[in-house]
């Protein structure tokens, strides 16, 4: 199995979606590629309640705390948004990335950058409803890394199919993969069914949870809402 680092901090940082006086509902902001061959290069996009980039300080932590599982490594960036986590895979090594965003104009804007930064034939984007996509998904047979970061209403008005996404990503991918859920602060980690094999690290109000995929993790049924 890979061996997460240990890198942890409780650093806070402001939320990304802070209003300007221009525009109430949206802010234009720019988000930094923290290393590797693109380190500095800036993707620029408008943040609003329902979507915000993971955090500088947040994504930092994930790709230190994977560390040498991203290097030739396939990667899933799910509900990609601005596509910033799987171009800092990229960046950091990893084989390929495939970009899953249902949104024409957030996934366009990736094949913007993809072409823009030179690195094309790095990266798909499927535009694509992840619910959907995950019941066809065929993984490779190689360990892989695959991060979630859902959309806020996601996590309340589809959590049952949320659950299911999930618990369908870990029973698909092979031992040794690591999936990786971005939530925030107050998000019931009990309903994923079996917390206790999964790596909890806290940001500020950012959560990642860490889950490497073993011959003796035994996926715990989730917990759903009844209709």
């Amino acid at each position: 199995m890979p061996t997460l680092s240990c890198v942890r901090t409780t650093d806070s940082f402001p939320p990304g979606n802070r209003t300007s006086s221009r525009r109430p509902d949206m802010e234009r902001t720019e988000v930094r590629i923290v290393a590797g061959s693109l380190k500095g290069r800036k993707v620029v996009c408008m943040v609003h309640e329902g979507m915000r980039p993971t955090p500088q300080m947040v994504r930092e932590a994930l790709f230190s705390i994977l560390g040498n599982a991203v290097p030739e490594r396939v990667f899933y960036d799910v509900f990609a948004g601005t596509g910033i986590n799987g171009l800092e895979a990229i960046s950091r090594g990893a084989s390929s990335v495939t970009f899953l965003e249902r949104d024409p104009k957030l996934s366009g804007d990736i094949e913007k950058y993809l072409a823009r930064f030179e690195i094309r034939e790095k990266g798909t984007v499927v535009r694509t409803d992840v619910y959907r996509w995950a019941e066809r998904w065929v993984p490779p047979r190689q360990p892989i890394n695959v991060f979630v970061s859902p959309p806020f209403p996601d996590l309340s008005e589809r959590h049952d199919e949320f659950l299911k996404l999930i618990a369908m990503l870990r029973e698909k991918m092979a031992d040794e993969s690591v999936l990786v859920l971005q939530v925030e602060d107050g998000f019931d980690l009990t309903v994923l069914g079996d917390i206790d094999n999964w790596d909890v690290r806290k940001y500020g109000r950012n959560l990642l949870l860490f889950l490497v995929k073993g011959i003796d993790d035994v996926a715990s049924e989730p917990e759903t809402t009844d209709s």
